[in-house]
């Protein structure tokens, strides 16, 4: 009997079918803060709309993780990668909600900050390595953490980033590769120098270069490392207050380019030289969310003091391209508001709409190409309680996780509606990740998957 005989037309669909199964693996890696390139968005599989933490519900599995940090959970196959920092007097105070206080937290002993590695599918951990013990060089604030920077992966190595008490390099079997020694990474207030809050910037990988978007009281850069050994390749210096973003990369048609956020220096620049490309001036004068990229568009915002600006830069864009007096709109800025962006959380671009909720609840939807707003509407919260953690999207649906921890899931589309509004029983302040299905929240005291089947 001959060998059976692939037809063009069969080759052609098994290629295809191998090809999609490839990407839809890849997808369902979470290797930085918010995911691939920084979309926040995992599809391919079914996730949930409703569970319950106290009856087990759709809940696959829940672990202790000591200490506190507010950084996001990273996944990379059947790995999952968190960080925190344990204080060595016990329990770390923690203030949540909407309040203005600046103040530090009250702490005088040492820390220990650990990288943690653990399976996906049982929960497990497989190793606890402590990176670095000894006093915080920085105090936090007290609504922040001295674990706030995810951290992130490329399949090969897991880098965590702990701003002042340094850089950290591990293998997957939990073996330290190369650490190095950040300086003091002084954050705070730009008009009140004394005040201390600690970081919450986290790194990236892009073709073998780590990311590190660095602004303080002190030094502002923006720096490319080798992921191999640690070593310098560029550091391009800035000019901004300190800032609690992390770069964003682009690659594609218009010039490849990294892109961060800022108040003072909002800018893009060549990835592989750091030279400055575009730059922005204006907006809130405490920059956190992620710039996110959508189709020829760079969406930014940023919030506090006279601004809560929503950009939409092109990403053509070259020169200075700073919008003069009250105007909206230039050669490479099609369109932008001055008031209604967020100031703590990342905005999303899903199903061709862009969701920007602000740290009170307040979810707007927009025309991502014009800037026309389709609906404003209140999210459902605890009053006086607020969102820090960015919205992530699958299967058709937004998750919007509260301080408190009361996810709303939200159905993707014109028109407003909360599918169903779950508690996770405990305060939650990182972002969530999604693989193969399955949420990851990073709460106060656990790390819990949840997922339909049980």
């Amino acid at each position: 009997m001959g060998k059976p005989i692939i037809t063009g037309k069969w080759f052609s669909i098994l290629i295809i079918t191998l090809f999609t199964t490839i990407n839809l693996q890849a997808q369902q890696n979470w290797p930085s803060l918010r995911g691939a390139q920084g979309k926040g968005i995992a599809e391919g599989f079914a996730t949930p709309v409703k569970w319950d933490i106290e009856k087990s519900e759709n809940v696959l599995w829940k672990v202790p993780i000591a200490g506190l940090a507010h950084s996001s959970p990273i996944i990379w196959g059947d790995r999952i990668f968190v960080v925190t920092a344990v204080y060595s007097k016990g329990e770390q105070s923690l203030r949540v909600g909407l309040y203005g206080s600046g103040n530090a937290a009250k702490e005088d002993g040492p820390f220990s900050w650990h990288v943690i590695c653990i399976e996906k599918k049982s929960g497990k951990v497989l190793w606890d390595k402590t990176a670095h013990a000894g006093i915080p060089k920085i105090k936090r604030h007290t609504k922040n953490s001295h674990a706030s920077g995810t951290p992130c992966t490329d399949g090969r190595c897991v880098i965590a980033y702990f701003e002042s008490e340094g850089l950290y390099c591990y293998d997957f079997e939990g073996n330290l590769v190369w650490k190095k020694d950040m300086g003091v990474v002084n954050k705070g207030a730009f008009d009140m120098p004394s005040l201390q809050w600690g970081g919450g910037s986290s790194t990236m990988i892009h073709e073998g270069m780590l990311l590190l978007q660095c602004d303080t009281l002190d030094e502002d850069y923006l720096a490319a490392y080798n992921v191999e050994n640690g070593a310098e390749i560029w550091k391009t210096k800035r000019d901004d207050n300190p800032t609690w973003s992390t770069p964003t990369v682009y690659t594609g048609k218009e010039h490849s380019q990294v892109i961060i956020n800022g108040y003072k220096h909002i800018c893009g620049y060549y990835i592989k030289t750091g030279r400055e490309i575009w730059k922005l001036t204006g907006g809130g004068d405490i920059p956190v969310p992620r710039p996110v990229v959508w189709e020829d568009l760079i969406f930014i915002t940023n919030a506090h003091g006279r601004m809560s600006p929503i950009y939409a830069i092109k990403l053509s864009a070259k020169g200075d391209i700073s919008l003069p007096g009250q105007e909206t709109t230039n050669e490479y800025i099609p369109w932008s508001i001055r008031r209604g962006g967020n100031y703590m959380t990342t905005p999303i671009v899903y199903k061709d709409f862009l969701y920007c909720c602000n740290d009170r609840g307040q979810l707007s939807c927009f025309e991502p190409k014009t800037g026309k707003l389709i609906y404003r509407e209140q999210l459902p919260v605890q009053r006086g309680f607020g969102f820090s953690a960015s919205p992530v999207a699958a299967d058709g649906k937004l998750y919007f996780t509260s301080e408190t921890g009361e996810v709303s899931v939200v159905k993707a589309g014109m028109e407003f509606e909360v599918l169903h509004k779950n508690e996770m029983g405990e305060i939650c302040m990182g972002t969530p990740a999604i693989s193969e299905g399955v949420l990851y929240f990073r709460t106060r005291n656990h790390l819990t998957a949840i997922g339909a089947g049980k």
